[in-house]
């Protein structure tokens, strides 16, 4: 696998709570899902944005 670039200027938007919802497969904590965290640090700021824009979503039904 490529090595991680160490510049970036989307954070991520991890919050440590790391526990995945049994019937989403998204993180309780980012929404995010199991592969959208292991190549959160491999993806272009503008893919970034992309899976932000998703995670508002998938949140919002939740909240």
């Amino acid at each position: 696998m490529a090595e991680a670039p160490s510049n970036t200027t989307v954070p991520s938007p991890c919050i440590n709570i790391c526990c995945t919802d049994e019937i989403t497969g998204y993180c309780k904590g980012c929404f995010r899902t199991l592969d959208e965290i292991a190549s959160w640090p491999y993806l272009s700021d503008n893919e970034k944005r992309d899976i932000l824009t998703l995670l508002s979503e998938r949140k919002a039904p939740r909240t």
